[in-house]
């Protein structure tokens, strides 16, 4: 269960994240880290844990991590986004996380809108990012002030509690072979850091195909919707702000605010 930081450090020489990673054996939650810090006044930073004792997951579930088994990781970010683009910042995680997974183990990732990483239908990973802004404010708009980006991936869990066996996988037991923590992190946040600056440079727009290209959960997947006492359809695109769409069956198109989203039976 050792976590070697300066080798990570020396991978991620060049990038945004260069000497601001920091490893903890056990925390209560690595959002919670970063959250702090960025209250505080920080813009950059990186919490790496063995376990988190009080780890969150979107919508406020609660989860218990498995010490070294999987990486429980949370990165704080400043990018010169406005406010309408906070989604995006998820969406560019998901093709960073699905980009490091390929490289360090040869393993493609599907992306469910909008944060939950899947191998051969199970989940394998989420992410969860929290934001604050700056109000508009004589003529400009709101923009953000700070994003914490939190992941999650089980990397080398080799079997899970029947109750959600067959929901739940790891890198691990697809690829049958141990995967190295340090390699995941300094792939992700290599790719993290690429994936935030094309989000600030000027064909960022090519954001929204690409997403729609790595996840088959975009377009043409009859799914179930959650929210608003729940609805049917298939998916029909994300529109301008990255939000998912869907068609239901009466031809109604349906706009996914809160995530919930499953595949239909």
């Amino acid at each position: 269960m050792s976590f070697d930081l300066e080798e990570v450090e020396r991978g991620l020489a060049g990038t945004r994240f260069s000497g601001h990673a920091r490893h903890h054996a056990s925390v209560g939650s690595t959002n919670t880290l970063a959250m702090e810090a960025a209250q505080a006044g920080e813009r950059t930073g990186v919490w790496i844990a063995d376990e988190q004792t009080a780890g969150r997951g979107r919508g406020g579930h609660g989860w218990h991590s498995i010490a070294g088994d999987g990486l429980y990781m949370s990165a704080l970010v400043a990018p010169a986004l406005p406010v309408e683009m906070s989604l995006w910042i998820s969406l560019a995680t998901g093709l960073a996380a699905k980009e490091a997974i390929f490289q360090a183990t040869g393993l493609e990732v599907d992306i469910r809108w909008p944060n939950d990483l899947l191998l051969k239908g199970k989940k394998s990973g989420g992410i969860l990012v929290e934001t604050a802004m700056t109000p508009a404010n004589e003529g400009r708009e709101a923009m953000l002030r700070y994003a914490v980006i939190g992941v999650g991936i089980n990397l080398n869990h080799q079997s899970f509690p029947d109750e959600i066996a067959t929901l739940a996988t790891s890198l691990r037991i697809e690829s049958t072979l141990p995967v190295k923590r340090e390699a995941i992190v300094v792939a992700l946040l290599r790719c993290l850091d690429e994936e935030l600056s094309q989000l600030t440079a000027a064909g960022r727009n090519k954001l929204l195909d690409r997403v729609a290209e790595a996840s088959t959960w975009i377009r043409g997947k009859r799914v179930h919707v959650g929210e608003n006492s729940g609805y049917s359809g298939i998916t029909a695109g994300l529109d301008a702000r990255g939000f998912l769409l869907v068609r239901e069956d009466d031809g109604t198109m349906r706009t996914v605010v809160s995530g919930g989203v499953r595949e239909a039976r």
